[in-house]
Protein backbone atom coordinates (compact mmCIF):
# COMPACT_ATOMS: atom_id res chain seq x y z
CA UNK A 1 0.00 0.00 0.00
CA UNK A 2 2.71 2.43 0.97
CA UNK A 3 4.51 1.60 -2.43
CA UNK A 4 1.80 1.94 -4.23
CA UNK A 5 1.09 5.50 -2.39
CA UNK A 6 5.03 6.88 -3.14
CA UNK A 7 4.43 5.71 -6.54
CA UNK A 8 1.02 7.70 -6.69
CA UNK A 9 2.99 11.15 -5.24
CA UNK A 10 6.04 10.09 -7.66
CA UNK A 11 3.09 10.73 -10.48
CA UNK A 12 1.26 13.41 -9.31
CA UNK A 13 4.67 15.42 -9.16
CA UNK A 14 6.40 14.52 -12.10
CA UNK A 15 2.52 15.84 -14.06
CA UNK A 16 0.73 18.06 -11.99
CA UNK A 17 3.48 19.96 -10.13
CA UNK A 18 4.72 21.24 -14.04
CA UNK A 19 1.30 21.64 -14.86
CA UNK A 20 0.72 24.07 -11.81
CA UNK A 21 3.90 25.70 -12.56
CA UNK A 22 2.65 26.43 -15.94
CA UNK A 23 -0.81 27.54 -15.22
CA UNK A 24 0.86 29.48 -12.65
CA UNK A 25 3.16 31.13 -15.15
CA UNK A 26 0.58 32.18 -17.74
CA UNK A 27 -2.27 33.16 -15.17
CA UNK A 28 -0.25 35.71 -13.10
CA UNK A 29 1.87 36.90 -16.24
CA UNK A 30 -1.64 37.87 -17.79
CA UNK A 31 -2.93 39.71 -14.64
CA UNK A 32 -3.16 43.43 -15.36
CA UNK A 33 -2.60 45.91 -12.84
CA UNK A 34 -5.11 48.57 -12.57
CA UNK A 35 -3.84 51.82 -13.82
CA UNK A 36 -3.04 54.99 -11.31
CA UNK A 37 -6.10 57.05 -11.07
CA UNK A 38 -5.18 59.95 -12.07
CA UNK A 39 -6.46 63.36 -10.87
CA UNK A 40 -6.24 66.51 -12.18
CA UNK A 41 -7.62 69.97 -11.33
CA UNK A 42 -8.16 72.47 -14.67
CA UNK A 43 -5.29 75.63 -14.38
CA UNK A 44 -8.93 77.69 -15.00
CA UNK A 45 -10.22 76.87 -11.78
CA UNK A 46 -7.16 77.42 -9.47
CA UNK A 47 -5.48 80.59 -10.86
CA UNK A 48 -6.72 84.15 -10.07
CA UNK A 49 -9.09 86.05 -12.32
CA UNK A 50 -9.17 89.52 -12.88
CA UNK A 51 -12.12 91.74 -13.51
CA UNK A 52 -10.89 93.66 -16.47
CA UNK A 53 -14.15 96.02 -16.64
CA UNK A 54 -12.70 97.41 -13.63
CA UNK A 55 -9.77 99.19 -15.33
CA UNK A 56 -10.44 102.88 -16.57
CA UNK A 57 -8.27 102.73 -18.94
CA UNK A 58 -10.13 99.81 -21.05
CA UNK A 59 -13.72 101.95 -20.60
CA UNK A 60 -13.02 103.47 -23.85
CA UNK A 61 -14.17 103.30 -27.24
CA UNK A 62 -10.63 102.18 -28.88
CA UNK A 63 -10.67 103.12 -32.73
CA UNK A 64 -7.89 100.89 -33.69
CA UNK A 65 -7.05 97.80 -32.27
CA UNK A 66 -3.70 98.96 -32.06
CA UNK A 67 -4.70 101.62 -29.81
CA UNK A 68 -6.07 98.67 -27.43
CA UNK A 69 -3.13 96.96 -27.45
CA UNK A 70 -0.90 99.92 -26.22
CA UNK A 71 -3.31 100.19 -23.27
CA UNK A 72 -2.82 96.50 -22.50
CA UNK A 73 0.56 97.13 -22.10
CA UNK A 74 0.51 100.02 -20.23
CA UNK A 75 -0.20 97.95 -17.37
CA UNK A 76 1.43 94.41 -18.56
CA UNK A 77 4.32 96.33 -19.40
CA UNK A 78 7.41 94.34 -20.63
CA UNK A 79 4.98 91.41 -21.61
CA UNK A 80 5.66 92.55 -24.95
CA UNK A 81 9.19 92.10 -25.13
CA UNK A 82 8.18 87.82 -24.21
CA UNK A 83 5.98 87.95 -27.42
CA UNK A 84 7.85 89.59 -29.57
CA UNK A 85 10.88 87.06 -28.74
CA UNK A 86 8.14 84.21 -29.77
CA UNK A 87 8.06 81.80 -32.49
CA UNK A 88 4.09 83.14 -32.47
CA UNK A 89 5.76 86.74 -33.31
CA UNK A 90 8.36 85.91 -35.68
CA UNK A 91 7.38 82.58 -37.24
CA UNK A 92 10.80 81.62 -37.23
CA UNK A 93 13.57 80.36 -34.65
CA UNK A 94 16.75 79.13 -34.62
CA UNK A 95 17.47 75.44 -35.08
CA UNK A 96 19.59 72.70 -35.21
CA UNK A 97 18.48 70.34 -38.20
CA UNK A 98 20.18 67.14 -37.70
CA UNK A 99 22.31 65.11 -40.14
CA UNK A 100 25.27 68.05 -39.81
CA UNK A 101 22.85 70.25 -41.76
CA UNK A 102 24.08 73.18 -39.04
CA UNK A 103 21.97 75.96 -37.30
CA UNK A 104 19.92 77.90 -39.57
CA UNK A 105 16.56 79.90 -38.84
CA UNK A 106 13.50 78.15 -39.62
CA UNK A 107 9.52 78.28 -38.94
CA UNK A 108 6.68 79.08 -40.66
CA UNK A 109 7.82 82.22 -42.28
CA UNK A 110 9.70 80.69 -44.24
CA UNK A 111 9.28 76.58 -44.92
CA UNK A 112 7.54 74.87 -48.08
CA UNK A 113 4.66 73.27 -47.17
CA UNK A 114 2.55 70.41 -49.68
CA UNK A 115 -0.79 72.09 -48.82
CA UNK A 116 -0.82 75.64 -50.10
CA UNK A 117 3.28 75.27 -50.81
CA UNK A 118 4.33 78.86 -48.67
CA UNK A 119 3.08 81.44 -46.22
CA UNK A 120 5.77 83.43 -47.68
CA UNK A 121 4.25 86.12 -50.65
CA UNK A 122 0.99 85.10 -49.86
CA UNK A 123 0.58 86.98 -46.38
CA UNK A 124 -3.35 89.08 -46.88
CA UNK A 125 -4.09 85.04 -46.44
CA UNK A 126 -1.54 83.21 -44.59
CA UNK A 127 -0.72 86.32 -41.74
CA UNK A 128 -4.57 86.04 -41.38
CA UNK A 129 -3.07 83.45 -38.08
CA UNK A 130 -0.14 85.48 -37.04
CA UNK A 131 -0.43 87.20 -33.22
CA UNK A 132 0.25 90.67 -35.38
CA UNK A 133 -2.16 93.58 -37.00
CA UNK A 134 -1.31 93.70 -40.56
CA UNK A 135 1.67 91.59 -42.19
CA UNK A 136 0.69 92.33 -45.16
CA UNK A 137 4.51 92.75 -47.18
CA UNK A 138 7.87 92.86 -45.93
CA UNK A 139 7.23 96.31 -44.57
CA UNK A 140 5.98 95.03 -41.60
CA UNK A 141 7.37 96.66 -38.59
CA UNK A 142 7.95 93.61 -35.86
CA UNK A 143 9.56 96.29 -33.41
CA UNK A 144 6.40 98.21 -33.12
CA UNK A 145 5.05 96.60 -30.13
CA UNK A 146 1.40 97.76 -31.25
CA UNK A 147 1.41 95.77 -33.99
CA UNK A 148 0.74 92.82 -31.08
CA UNK A 149 -2.50 91.50 -31.25
CA UNK A 150 -4.09 90.81 -27.79
CA UNK A 151 -7.33 90.09 -28.38
CA UNK A 152 -6.57 86.55 -30.39
CA UNK A 153 -5.21 85.16 -27.87
CA UNK A 154 -7.03 86.96 -24.55
CA UNK A 155 -10.56 87.44 -26.14
CA UNK A 156 -12.90 85.49 -23.41
CA UNK A 157 -16.09 86.95 -26.02
CA UNK A 158 -15.47 84.42 -28.77
CA UNK A 159 -16.97 87.76 -30.70
CA UNK A 160 -13.85 88.55 -31.72
CA UNK A 161 -12.32 87.89 -35.41
CA UNK A 162 -9.21 88.74 -37.82
CA UNK A 163 -10.63 89.68 -41.37
CA UNK A 164 -10.24 87.12 -44.02
CA UNK A 165 -7.42 87.92 -46.78
CA UNK A 166 -6.65 91.04 -44.17
CA UNK A 167 -3.01 89.94 -43.08
CA UNK A 168 -4.11 89.78 -39.80
CA UNK A 169 -6.58 93.21 -38.73
CA UNK A 170 -9.97 92.62 -38.07
CA UNK A 171 -12.49 94.70 -40.16
CA UNK A 172 -13.10 97.99 -40.30
CA UNK A 173 -15.70 100.13 -41.14
CA UNK A 174 -14.94 100.50 -44.78
CA UNK A 175 -14.67 96.41 -45.40
CA UNK A 176 -16.68 95.10 -42.65
CA UNK A 177 -19.26 92.03 -43.74
CA UNK A 178 -22.02 90.32 -41.83
CA UNK A 179 -19.68 87.58 -41.14
CA UNK A 180 -16.44 89.92 -40.29
CA UNK A 181 -18.38 93.26 -38.50
CA UNK A 182 -16.30 95.47 -37.00
CA UNK A 183 -15.30 94.20 -33.37
CA UNK A 184 -16.64 95.64 -30.06
CA UNK A 185 -12.99 96.70 -29.15
CA UNK A 186 -14.49 98.09 -25.69
CA UNK A 187 -16.38 95.17 -24.92
CA UNK A 188 -14.20 92.40 -25.46
CA UNK A 189 -11.08 94.74 -24.08
CA UNK A 190 -13.14 94.18 -20.55
CA UNK A 191 -13.81 90.46 -20.70
CA UNK A 192 -10.33 89.52 -21.64
CA UNK A 193 -8.43 86.09 -19.91
CA UNK A 194 -6.88 82.93 -20.03
CA UNK A 195 -6.86 81.66 -23.57
CA UNK A 196 -9.81 79.61 -23.98
CA UNK A 197 -10.06 76.13 -26.27
CA UNK A 198 -11.51 78.74 -29.06
CA UNK A 199 -8.44 80.83 -28.87
CA UNK A 200 -5.80 78.41 -29.63
CA UNK A 201 -8.33 76.64 -32.17
CA UNK A 202 -8.95 79.74 -34.74
CA UNK A 203 -5.67 79.71 -35.91
CA UNK A 204 -4.80 75.29 -35.07
CA UNK A 205 -8.30 74.07 -35.96
CA UNK A 206 -8.29 75.61 -39.71
CA UNK A 207 -4.56 75.48 -40.64
CA UNK A 208 -4.24 74.73 -44.29
CA UNK A 209 -7.78 76.60 -44.92
CA UNK A 210 -11.00 74.80 -43.13
CA UNK A 211 -11.32 72.58 -40.35
CA UNK A 212 -8.81 69.79 -39.47
CA UNK A 213 -7.49 70.02 -43.14
CA UNK A 214 -3.92 70.20 -41.60
CA UNK A 215 -3.57 68.21 -38.43
CA UNK A 216 -6.40 65.80 -38.73
CA UNK A 217 -5.85 65.25 -35.16
CA UNK A 218 -7.25 69.22 -34.51
CA UNK A 219 -10.92 70.39 -35.19
CA UNK A 220 -13.43 72.80 -34.24
CA UNK A 221 -15.43 69.18 -32.95
CA UNK A 222 -13.03 69.43 -30.26
CA UNK A 223 -15.10 72.41 -28.52
CA UNK A 224 -17.23 70.40 -27.27
CA UNK A 225 -16.96 66.53 -27.91
CA UNK A 226 -17.55 63.23 -26.17
CA UNK A 227 -14.73 61.39 -24.28
CA UNK A 228 -14.48 58.95 -27.43
CA UNK A 229 -12.80 61.97 -29.69
CA UNK A 230 -10.57 63.12 -26.73
CA UNK A 231 -11.00 62.17 -23.14
CA UNK A 232 -9.01 65.55 -22.15
CA UNK A 233 -11.31 67.98 -23.73
CA UNK A 234 -14.54 66.40 -23.29
CA UNK A 235 -16.89 68.69 -21.07
CA UNK A 236 -18.09 64.96 -20.02
CA UNK A 237 -14.60 64.28 -19.21
CA UNK A 238 -11.76 66.53 -17.90
CA UNK A 239 -13.04 69.17 -19.51
CA UNK A 240 -9.27 70.46 -20.15
CA UNK A 241 -7.76 73.64 -22.38
CA UNK A 242 -5.04 73.93 -24.77
CA UNK A 243 -2.81 75.46 -22.32
CA UNK A 244 -3.64 73.26 -19.43
CA UNK A 245 -0.92 70.45 -21.08
CA UNK A 246 0.62 73.53 -23.03
CA UNK A 247 2.27 75.22 -20.16
CA UNK A 248 3.09 78.55 -20.65
CA UNK A 249 5.62 81.17 -18.75
CA UNK A 250 6.41 84.36 -19.89
CA UNK A 251 4.37 83.38 -23.40
CA UNK A 252 6.89 80.91 -24.13
CA UNK A 253 4.08 78.01 -25.02
CA UNK A 254 5.73 74.68 -24.59
CA UNK A 255 4.86 71.80 -27.60
CA UNK A 256 6.22 71.80 -30.92
CA UNK A 257 4.32 71.37 -34.29
CA UNK A 258 7.25 69.31 -36.58
CA UNK A 259 6.20 71.05 -39.41
CA UNK A 260 8.19 73.81 -38.17
CA UNK A 261 10.32 72.49 -35.68
CA UNK A 262 13.59 70.30 -35.73
CA UNK A 263 14.57 70.30 -32.02
CA UNK A 264 13.81 68.03 -29.10
CA UNK A 265 12.73 70.33 -26.34
CA UNK A 266 10.34 72.69 -24.79
CA UNK A 267 7.84 69.85 -25.77
CA UNK A 268 4.42 69.06 -24.18
CA UNK A 269 4.41 65.31 -23.16
CA UNK A 270 1.91 62.84 -21.79
CA UNK A 271 4.83 61.92 -19.04
CA UNK A 272 4.65 65.51 -17.56
CA UNK A 273 1.32 64.69 -15.67
CA UNK A 274 1.12 61.03 -16.25
CA UNK A 275 4.25 59.54 -15.60
CA UNK A 276 6.65 57.00 -17.44
CA UNK A 277 5.43 54.39 -15.74
CA UNK A 278 1.04 55.21 -15.31
CA UNK A 279 -0.21 51.48 -15.70
CA UNK A 280 1.12 49.87 -12.59
CA UNK A 281 1.95 47.09 -14.59
CA UNK A 282 5.25 46.14 -15.43
CA UNK A 283 4.60 44.55 -18.81
CA UNK A 284 2.42 47.56 -20.81
CA UNK A 285 4.77 50.08 -18.55
CA UNK A 286 7.70 48.75 -20.09
CA UNK A 287 7.09 50.02 -23.94
CA UNK A 288 6.71 53.24 -22.92
CA UNK A 289 10.81 52.66 -23.45
CA UNK A 290 10.18 52.28 -27.08
CA UNK A 291 6.55 53.24 -27.90
CA UNK A 292 5.06 56.85 -27.54
CA UNK A 293 1.97 56.66 -25.36
CA UNK A 294 -0.07 58.22 -28.24
CA UNK A 295 0.82 54.73 -30.14
CA UNK A 296 -1.78 52.80 -28.27
CA UNK A 297 -3.72 56.12 -26.81
CA UNK A 298 -5.04 57.52 -30.79
CA UNK A 299 -6.13 54.26 -32.56
CA UNK A 300 -7.79 56.41 -35.34
CA UNK A 301 -8.02 60.18 -35.96
CA UNK A 302 -10.20 62.53 -37.59
CA UNK A 303 -13.06 60.87 -35.57
CA UNK A 304 -15.46 63.39 -36.39
CA UNK A 305 -14.56 65.43 -39.94
CA UNK A 306 -12.58 64.09 -42.30
CA UNK A 307 -9.50 65.54 -42.63
CA UNK A 308 -7.31 65.76 -45.84
CA UNK A 309 -5.07 62.85 -47.04
CA UNK A 310 -3.92 63.79 -50.60
CA UNK A 311 -3.61 66.58 -52.90
CA UNK A 312 -3.10 67.53 -56.11
CA UNK A 313 -2.09 70.37 -57.33
CA UNK A 314 -0.93 68.84 -60.17
CA UNK A 315 -5.07 69.33 -61.98
CA UNK A 316 -5.15 72.79 -60.68
CA UNK A 317 -7.11 75.30 -62.96
CA UNK A 318 -9.50 73.40 -65.10
CA UNK A 319 -12.84 75.89 -65.99
CA UNK A 320 -15.90 74.63 -67.76
CA UNK A 321 -16.98 75.63 -70.94
CA UNK A 322 -17.60 79.15 -70.11
CA UNK A 323 -13.93 79.75 -68.17
CA UNK A 324 -15.91 79.07 -65.04
CA UNK A 325 -14.02 77.73 -62.08
CA UNK A 326 -15.22 74.09 -61.16
CA UNK A 327 -16.17 72.81 -58.11
CA UNK A 328 -16.73 68.94 -57.45
CA UNK A 329 -18.25 66.64 -54.36
CA UNK A 330 -17.27 63.70 -52.74
CA UNK A 331 -19.33 61.09 -51.73
CA UNK A 332 -19.44 62.73 -48.52
CA UNK A 333 -20.08 66.31 -50.03
CA UNK A 334 -16.68 67.07 -49.25
CA UNK A 335 -15.11 69.43 -52.10
CA UNK A 336 -13.16 66.81 -54.16
CA UNK A 337 -11.88 69.04 -57.18
CA UNK A 338 -11.58 72.91 -56.64
CA UNK A 339 -10.06 75.14 -59.57
CA UNK A 340 -8.25 77.31 -57.80
CA UNK A 341 -6.76 74.38 -55.48
CA UNK A 342 -7.07 71.04 -57.53
CA UNK A 343 -7.63 67.84 -56.62
CA UNK A 344 -9.05 66.31 -52.72
CA UNK A 345 -9.08 63.15 -51.23
CA UNK A 346 -10.46 62.98 -47.77
CA UNK A 347 -10.90 60.68 -45.28
CA UNK A 348 -11.97 60.34 -41.56
CA UNK A 349 -11.18 57.67 -38.47
CA UNK A 350 -8.25 57.14 -40.46
CA UNK A 351 -5.49 54.48 -38.93
CA UNK A 352 -2.16 56.38 -38.39
CA UNK A 353 1.39 55.23 -39.80
CA UNK A 354 3.91 54.40 -37.85
CA UNK A 355 7.40 55.52 -37.87
CA UNK A 356 10.46 55.84 -35.21
CA UNK A 357 10.93 59.12 -33.91
CA UNK A 358 12.84 60.65 -31.64
CA UNK A 359 11.52 64.53 -31.42
CA UNK A 360 13.76 66.11 -34.46
CA UNK A 361 12.49 66.54 -37.59
CA UNK A 362 14.71 67.89 -41.04
CA UNK A 363 12.52 69.74 -43.21
CA UNK A 364 13.34 70.69 -46.99
CA UNK A 365 15.05 74.44 -46.91
CA UNK A 366 15.08 77.05 -50.17
CA UNK A 367 17.82 75.57 -52.51
CA UNK A 368 17.71 72.25 -51.57
CA UNK A 369 17.16 69.79 -55.14
CA UNK A 370 14.72 66.75 -55.44
CA UNK A 371 16.91 63.53 -54.77
CA UNK A 372 14.16 61.34 -54.32
CA UNK A 373 11.07 60.72 -55.17
CA UNK A 374 8.33 61.15 -53.28
CA UNK A 375 9.84 64.73 -51.80
CA UNK A 376 9.97 64.29 -48.26
CA UNK A 377 9.07 67.99 -47.46
CA UNK A 378 9.96 66.79 -43.47
CA UNK A 379 11.57 63.68 -42.03
CA UNK A 380 11.48 62.61 -38.68
CA UNK A 381 14.34 61.45 -37.49
CA UNK A 382 15.10 58.30 -35.19
CA UNK A 383 15.80 54.64 -35.25
CA UNK A 384 15.17 51.59 -32.95
CA UNK A 385 18.83 51.68 -31.88
CA UNK A 386 18.70 55.39 -30.77
CA UNK A 387 17.87 55.29 -27.07
CA UNK A 388 15.39 58.37 -27.51
CA UNK A 389 13.44 56.85 -29.82
CA UNK A 390 10.02 55.53 -29.41
CA UNK A 391 7.31 54.02 -32.50
CA UNK A 392 5.13 57.14 -32.80
CA UNK A 393 1.50 57.64 -34.93
CA UNK A 394 1.62 59.93 -37.86
CA UNK A 395 -0.74 61.39 -39.82
CA UNK A 396 1.19 61.49 -43.76
CA UNK A 397 -0.03 64.08 -45.93
CA UNK A 398 0.45 62.95 -49.71
CA UNK A 399 0.63 65.35 -52.61
CA UNK A 400 1.83 66.53 -55.74
CA UNK A 401 3.23 70.20 -56.19
CA UNK A 402 4.79 72.37 -58.37
CA UNK A 403 8.88 72.55 -59.16
CA UNK A 404 11.51 74.16 -61.32
CA UNK A 405 12.14 71.17 -64.05
CA UNK A 406 15.35 73.08 -64.47
CA UNK A 407 16.53 73.97 -61.04
CA UNK A 408 15.06 70.52 -59.18
CA UNK A 409 13.71 72.81 -56.29
CA UNK A 410 10.12 73.16 -55.04
CA UNK A 411 8.98 76.50 -55.82
CA UNK A 412 6.72 79.39 -53.94
CA UNK A 413 3.59 80.47 -55.18
CA UNK A 414 1.51 83.07 -55.05
CA UNK A 415 -1.96 81.80 -54.52
CA UNK A 416 -3.73 84.95 -53.02
CA UNK A 417 -4.42 88.12 -53.89
CA UNK A 418 -6.95 90.89 -53.37
CA UNK A 419 -8.39 90.74 -56.54
CA UNK A 420 -7.81 89.82 -60.38
CA UNK A 421 -4.80 90.35 -62.32
CA UNK A 422 -2.45 90.85 -59.14
CA UNK A 423 -0.79 87.02 -60.72
CA UNK A 424 -2.54 85.25 -58.09
CA UNK A 425 -3.09 81.67 -59.18
CA UNK A 426 -6.52 81.86 -57.21
CA UNK A 427 -7.84 84.63 -59.10
CA UNK A 428 -5.96 84.23 -62.48
CA UNK A 429 -5.59 80.66 -62.45
CA UNK A 430 -2.10 80.81 -64.65
CA UNK A 431 0.49 79.04 -63.29
CA UNK A 432 3.61 80.35 -64.73
CA UNK A 433 2.84 83.71 -63.52
CA UNK A 434 2.41 83.06 -60.00
CA UNK A 435 5.36 80.83 -59.70
CA UNK A 436 7.14 83.39 -60.69
CA UNK A 437 5.97 86.44 -58.15
CA UNK A 438 6.06 83.86 -55.51
CA UNK A 439 9.74 83.25 -56.18
CA UNK A 440 10.60 86.65 -56.51
CA UNK A 441 9.09 87.52 -53.01
CA UNK A 442 11.05 84.43 -51.70
CA UNK A 443 14.29 86.10 -53.36
CA UNK A 444 14.73 83.08 -55.13
CA UNK A 445 15.37 82.20 -59.06
CA UNK A 446 12.71 80.51 -61.56
CA UNK A 447 13.48 78.74 -64.87
CA UNK A 448 10.40 79.59 -66.40
CA UNK A 449 9.62 75.79 -66.68
CA UNK A 450 7.42 73.70 -64.00
CA UNK A 451 6.06 70.81 -63.50
CA UNK A 452 4.46 68.22 -60.76
CA UNK A 453 6.24 66.14 -58.44
CA UNK A 454 5.10 63.96 -55.48
CA UNK A 455 5.64 65.13 -52.37
CA UNK A 456 4.80 63.75 -48.46
CA UNK A 457 4.07 65.61 -44.76
CA UNK A 458 4.66 64.07 -41.64
CA UNK A 459 2.55 64.94 -38.49
CA UNK A 460 2.94 62.83 -35.14
CA UNK A 461 0.06 62.96 -34.09
CA UNK A 462 -0.78 64.13 -29.94
CA UNK A 463 -4.90 64.98 -29.99
CA UNK A 464 -7.86 62.87 -30.51
CA UNK A 465 -6.87 60.43 -27.59
CA UNK A 466 -9.25 57.71 -26.67
CA UNK A 467 -10.73 56.27 -23.51
CA UNK A 468 -8.47 52.81 -21.96
CA UNK A 469 -11.06 50.85 -23.56
CA UNK A 470 -10.92 51.98 -26.82
CA UNK A 471 -6.83 52.13 -27.16
CA UNK A 472 -4.97 49.49 -29.03
CA UNK A 473 -4.79 45.63 -28.12
CA UNK A 474 -2.06 43.38 -27.98
CA UNK A 475 -3.17 41.74 -30.38
CA UNK A 476 -2.98 44.85 -32.87
CA UNK A 477 0.75 45.09 -33.30
CA UNK A 478 1.89 41.76 -32.01
CA UNK A 479 0.84 39.53 -35.08
CA UNK A 480 2.17 38.20 -38.28
CA UNK A 481 -1.14 39.62 -40.36
CA UNK A 482 -0.61 41.91 -43.19
CA UNK A 483 -3.20 44.40 -41.50
CA UNK A 484 -1.04 44.18 -38.51
CA UNK A 485 -0.30 48.07 -37.06
CA UNK A 486 3.33 47.52 -37.37
CA UNK A 487 3.54 45.47 -40.35
CA UNK A 488 5.13 47.84 -42.13
CA UNK A 489 7.90 48.89 -39.40
CA UNK A 490 11.08 47.74 -40.05
CA UNK A 491 14.69 47.91 -38.17
CA UNK A 492 13.70 45.77 -34.72
CA UNK A 493 12.70 42.15 -33.44
CA UNK A 494 8.97 42.48 -32.78
CA UNK A 495 7.51 39.50 -30.60
CA UNK A 496 4.70 37.61 -32.21
CA UNK A 497 5.18 39.50 -35.72
CA UNK A 498 8.74 38.66 -36.64
CA UNK A 499 10.03 34.79 -36.40
CA UNK A 500 12.58 32.62 -38.14
CA UNK A 501 11.49 29.12 -39.33
CA UNK A 502 14.73 27.21 -38.53
CA UNK A 503 14.67 29.19 -35.00
CA UNK A 504 11.29 28.05 -34.18
CA UNK A 505 11.41 24.30 -35.51
CA UNK A 506 14.99 23.64 -33.26
CA UNK A 507 13.04 25.20 -30.60
CA UNK A 508 10.01 23.47 -30.54
CA UNK A 509 11.74 20.07 -31.58
CA UNK A 510 14.72 21.22 -28.00
CA UNK A 511 11.15 21.65 -25.60
CA UNK A 512 9.64 18.33 -27.04
CA UNK A 513 12.82 16.32 -26.43
CA UNK A 514 13.07 18.00 -23.50
CA UNK A 515 9.86 17.43 -22.23
CA UNK A 516 9.68 13.91 -23.23
CA UNK A 517 13.04 13.07 -21.77
CA UNK A 518 11.77 14.05 -18.13
CA UNK A 519 8.66 12.21 -18.59
CA UNK A 520 10.74 9.12 -19.60
CA UNK A 521 13.13 9.06 -17.27
CA UNK A 522 10.57 10.07 -14.19
CA UNK A 523 8.87 6.97 -15.57
CA UNK A 524 11.56 4.57 -15.47
CA UNK A 525 12.75 5.46 -11.90
CA UNK A 526 9.69 5.49 -11.14
CA UNK A 527 8.17 1.97 -11.91
CA UNK A 528 11.79 0.09 -12.20
CA UNK A 529 12.76 1.59 -8.21
CA UNK A 530 13.69 -1.60 -6.18
CA UNK A 531 11.94 -2.16 -3.25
Amino acid sequence: MNNFLQKLTTLLVVLVLPALVIFATVHFGNRRGNPEKFVYQNRADIEKKVDHSQFEILQQDFERPQDLTAACLSCHNKRDDELMASAHWRWERESELPNGRGTVSIGKKNLINNYCASAESNNGSCMRCHIGYGWKDKTFDFEDPTNLDCLVCHDNTNTYKKRKGGAGMPSTHENATAEFPVPDYNYIAQNVGKPLKENCGFCHFHGGGGNNVKHGDLEEAMLDCSREVDVHMAKAGQDMSCNDCHLTERHNITGRAYSVSSENNNRATCEHCHTSTPHNDKVIDLHNHKVACQTCHIPVYAKVNPTVMYWDWSVAGRTDENGNPITEYDVNHKYSYLSIKGRFVWDDHVKPEYFWFNGTADHYLYGDTISEIPVKINTLMGKYEESDAKIWPVKVHRGKQAYDVVTKEIVNVKVFAEKKGEGAFWEDLKWDTAIQLGMEYAGRYYSGQHDFVSTEMYWPLNHQVSPKEQTLKCIDCHTRSEEGRLANLAGFYLPGRDYAKGVDYTGFILIIISITGVVVHSLMRLFYKKG
